[in-house]
């Protein structure tokens, strides 16, 4: 399980101090429970980065929680806020975004995030979603008399959809976030020539 506390991923010199900086936008693709808000917090403060949440932009805007506009709009009406948003989110520079789970079910949504950085999919199995997401009642699809066999459910429709999106794919497994940004700094790091910026556009993010 992602257990460790952001304050405890700070609490070394090295992860305190700010890492020379990688050009451009990271965004961060994956189901519910893998890890993209806490990774995210992480990443943004090492690289100097400003820090976003999809789904809390959606409830900035709305002024109410996810489950209520399920609720109200059902999972379309929620689909077509979440795709507004990146819209917005994706033309911000220099910025880590924590992308919803299900963002990438629309072509359109999968294609705005490539044109505009860097994408990661942050993969988990389900059965290590099922234990970080089982005690949450924040999560509507998961809402359900059986939701661990939803997430399989949602695994085998979505990560087809991650895979074709990342430039990178990192498997989360059983680690601390100290452990998983660390992994995750070093193949950004890889990605991008050993730190080195790149030149042209943030949209420039390589094969896909």
């Amino acid at each position: 399980m992602i257990h460790a506390t952001i304050d405890a991923m700070g609490s070394s010199s090295s992860a305190g101090t700010p890492a020379p900086a990688i050009a451009g936008n990271i965004f961060l693709v994956g189901l519910m429970g893998a890890g993209k808000t806490t990774v995210g917090r992480v990443l943004a403060k090492r690289f100097g980065k400003t820090f976003y949440d999809c789904d809390h932009e959606i409830e900035r805007r709305t002024g109410v929680k996810i489950p209520v506009i399920f609720d109200i709009e059902g999972e379309n009406g929620f689909r077509a806020r979440e795709a507004a948003a990146l819209r917005d989110l994706v033309t911000l520079q220099n910025i880590v975004l924590a992308t919803g789970g299900g963002a990438v079910l629309l072509a359109d949504n999968r294609h705005v995030l490539a044109a505009h950085g860097t994408v990661v999919y942050l993969r988990a199995s389900p059965a290590d979603l099922w234990q970080r997401t089982r005690h949450d009642r924040n999560r509507p699809l998961l809402q359900t008399h059986d939701p661990r066999a939803k997430l399989e459910h949602l695994f085998i429709e979505r990560d087809p959809l991650y895979r074709e999106v990342a430039a990178l794919t990192v498997d989360t497994g059983n680690q601390s976030v100290r452990s998983l940004a660390y992994m995750l700094e070093q193949k950004l790091r890889d990605h991008f020539g050993h730190g080195l910026p790149r030149c042209g556009s943030a949209g420039d993010s390589g094969a896909h």
